[in-house]
């Protein structure tokens, strides 16, 4: 399984994965979590022999890039990927990717597009510059001068927008009501860009509406989204005002995703390359993986189209509705505490992790149990400070309802997936990986489960 490149995306950390019941935090933790993360599974198939791959060598030689530290393999858990050839040392550049490889609105740009991309109004964004350019250069196939590079490209993605309604309505109500918006995103821009795509019509002998079909422009917004890595370039006069950050890395996005390994990424203006620095040691054989971002599951398939198995950043997301559901419904002062929990934008990012509910959520959960006498100090609760033994008791039992509530919720949605999967064989892809999504959260939410009932048992 190909997966994006990394870069375009890192910097949003959650803040849900500081958990105030913290067990297992410190380095000796660490060292072991790295080594479970980096199993012997790490080990590949060279797959430089194959014609895709050798042709796409030559292409990039062409245009002045020879790697010496990386061969493209095949992996027993990732699929596709980059191989070490030997040792790769810590802050070691094991990647530098000349300009001329990237693919930018620069090349959109300059190519026989860049006429047409300028005269159009109102201008186009960076992102649909790319998306047009992949379609159209796609379709001229063998007569491609990127064909090498596209022919190594996944033929179709797996994002929610790429997946079939159906499958979609069995994801996990918050990545149901993202994947309904992302679609509607893409759906809304491929109609608002069909006249554009009409203007094109002197450049093809075909029709282009044959050319420019929502199947082709999805597969180009997949590519660009999943793949692309993070460079900034200045506001141009013919492309909208949206920010130009995207650029398609050839070869370097065959790299695959670890959430326990360390790297930069830059482009260098000296060398005018792509440059990527591991912060990580690798041994000879070894696939060499980079951090797309400090991302839970449901982000990582939303954006990329996979789920990692053993995420550190695995999180179940609580609901405002699933919040208060065991919470007493005679409770006066319930519209006043949601209140507060909204002006202080505490109704979102509410979690169960590896280490059981997350401090922003048992926070939300003490402030919701704050009896009638208590309710005066509720500003204590987001200080960090304990209001009573009772509080603190009565918050921790909702946790472990709510927990219960969403391990025989994720049961019950395992069971639909696997019935679903028996009688429709063609969605067996797409409902595994959902499947994949829900076993993953059912191994946080035990482990949640775990860590709550000790420290209730001790407040018993």
């Amino acid at each position: 399984m190909l997966k994006p490149a990394p870069f375009s995306k890192v910097g949003h950390l959650n803040r849900n994965c500081d958990f105030s019941m913290k067990k297992g935090r410190g380095r000796t933790c660490r060292m072991r979590r790295r080594k479970l993360f980096r199993s012997s599974e790490s080990r590949g198939v060279n797959e430089s022999y194959k014609p895709e791959f050798i042709e796409l060598k030559k292409w990039l030689k062409e245009r002045k890039f020879e790697d010496k530290n990386l061969v493209p393999a095949c992996f027993p858990g990732t699929g596709r990927g980059l191989m070490s050839r030997t040792s790769l040392q810590e802050g070691q550049v094991i990647l530098s990717l000349p300009e001329s490889c990237l693919l930018t609105t620069d090349t959109v740009i300059r190519s026989y597009l860049g006429a047409y991309v300028a005269k159009w109004q109102p201008p186009l964004s960076p992102l649909l510059a790319l998306c047009t350019f992949l379609v159209a250069e796609k379709h001229a196939g063998g007569r491609s001068p990127w064909k090498p590079y596209l022919e190594i490209l996944p033929k179709a993605y797996t994002c929610p927008v790429c997946l079939e309604p159906e499958v979609v309505d069995l994801l996990p109500r918050p990545l149901r009501a993202k994947a309904q918006e992302q679609r509607a995103r893409v759906q809304q821009l491929f109609a608002s860009s069909r006249g554009f795509f009409s203007s094109l019509q002197p450049l093809f002998s075909e029709a282009v509406e044959s050319i420019f079909s929502y199947s082709a422009f999805l597969w180009a917004w997949g590519t660009v989204n999943t793949r692309a890595v993070y460079l900034a370039h200045g506001r141009r006069p013919c492309l909208s005002a949206e920010p130009d950050t995207c650029a398609l890395a050839p070869y370097l996005d065959l790299l695959n995703h670890s959430p326990t390994v360390q790297v930069n990424a830059a482009f260098n203006e000296e060398t005018r390359c792509y440059e990527l620095r591991t912060g990580s040691r690798w041994r000879p054989r070894e696939e060499v993986l980079i951090c797309y971002g400090p991302h839970d599951n449901q982000r990582l398939l939303l954006e990329y189209g996979f789920v990692p198995p053993r995420n550190p950043h695995a999180c179940v997301h609580v609901t405002q509705d699933v919040l208060v559901k065991y919470i007493p419904a005679a409770d006066k002062q319930m519209d006043r505490k949601i209140s507060i929990l909204k002006d202080h934008d505490f109704t979102e990012n509410l979690t169960f992790g590896w280490d059981g509910p997350s401090w922003r959520l048992l926070t939300a959960l003490k402030l919701l149990c704050l009896q009638a006498e208590e309710f005066p100090c509720w500003k204590k609760v987001f200080f960090g400070e304990r209001v009573s033994d009772i509080n603190e008791k009565t918050s921790l039992d909702v946790a472990q309802k709510l927990c219960r509530h969403f391990i025989e919720e994720t049961n019950a949605m395992l069971q639909k997936v696997s019935q679903m999967k028996a009688r429709e064989t063609a969605l067996a892809a797409q409902l595994t990986l959902v499947e994949t999504l829900w076993t993953e959260e059912l191994k946080v939410l035990r482990a949640s489960a775990e860590t709550l009932h000790h420290p209730q048992a001790a407040l018993t």
